[in-house]
């Protein structure tokens, strides 16, 4: 096992997404926001210049938390920006040693989550073509459960993987999203979905788990440390310790810095402290339930 996380949110920064790193005591990050870009589409002197840092400190990017697919491309709008940016991110995660992609499965406006089988068929004929350029570049796409297509309810999710049989496709499952997420079974108004629920439902699939907690405070999502909000993340990390899961802990608090929201008030300070604190409260966390099952 190890633990990693979204460092942009200690700093956009690199040299203070290593330091907490570092600090943490990890040697990974989980590359999403750097130089004020992704991976992809980073200059090549940006990137050479990457490399270089993370050579130096000894801390490597375990993965691309890419935009390929996420809840800023619609499934009305072309997926072409989101199979440029993989081709763009191929060369330069294998130089990285990067062998997974974090990526999602299209954002479907609210006027049409309503009618969203509607869109199942266009869905995985764009799946797999990010699945096939997955298989070619021997790397592992996670599938997040985040504002897309595939995470309108774990009805959606249990569906695409009926369709994409590929064990270069996965999940990812953040603990936080069904918190804040409608579950779009039945008829409007929906009820926010249930993280357990979700879970339970879709684990047998899951390689690589996303802290993210909080609670929703009459429709304003309010973030919270890892086990203090809705999330149920002790049972869902003592849940997969029972099972074995030895892979990936990625952490992000999104309490001081919520990546896609405008935040003109960003202090860094702040931020750079939430995300060690996160960290080792996450560490804690995670040693207190391998204590119970008898486990280090």
């Amino acid at each position: 096992m190890y633990y990693t996380g979204f460092a942009d949110e200690a700093s956009p920064d690199i040299d203070l997404q290593i330091k907490a790193t570092k600090e943490l005591g990890w040697s990974n990050i989980e590359a999403r926001g750097l130089y004020g870009s992704n991976l992809a589409f980073l200059s090549d002197a940006q990137f050479e210049e990457l490399c270089g840092k993370l050579s130096a400190s000894g801390v490597s990017i375990n993965c691309f938390g890419s935009g390929i697919a996420n809840w800023a491309k619609p499934i009305t709008d072309s997926p072409e920006s989101s199979y440029d940016e993989f081709r763009k991110a191929i060369p330069r995660m294998h130089k990285l040693g990067i062998k997974m992609v974090r990526m999602m499965s299209f954002a479907v406006p609210a006027e049409l989550k309503p009618k969203s089988w509607d869109y199942f068929d266009e869905v995985i004929k764009r799946l797999a073509v990010i699945v096939k350029m997955a298989e070619d570049a021997g790397i592992l796409c996670v599938h997040e459960n985040c504002m897309n297509w595939g995470s309108l309810s774990l009805e959606h999710t249990l569906k695409v993987l009926e369709r994409i049989k590929s064990p270069n496709f996965k999940l990812v499952f953040d603990t936080g999203n069904p918190v804040f997420n409608d579950d779009i079974r039945g008829t409007p108004p929906y009820k926010k979905q249930s993280s357990w629920e979700y879970y339970n439902a879709v684990k047998e699939h899951v390689v690589y788990i996303h802290i993210k907690d909080g609670f929703d405070d009459n429709g304003k999502q309010v973030f919270t440390f890892a086990g203090e909000g809705k999330g149920d993340v002790r049972r869902i990390l003592k849940d997969l310790f029972s099972r074995g899961y030895d892979g990936g802990i990625s952490i992000e608090p999104h309490m001081a810095y919520v990546f896609h929201e405008e935040n003109k008030d960003r202090k860094a300070e702040l931020c750079y402290k939430n995300y060690v604190e996160y960290g080792q409260r996450i560490m804690g966390l995670v040693a207190g339930i391998k204590k119970e099952l008898g486990k280090k």
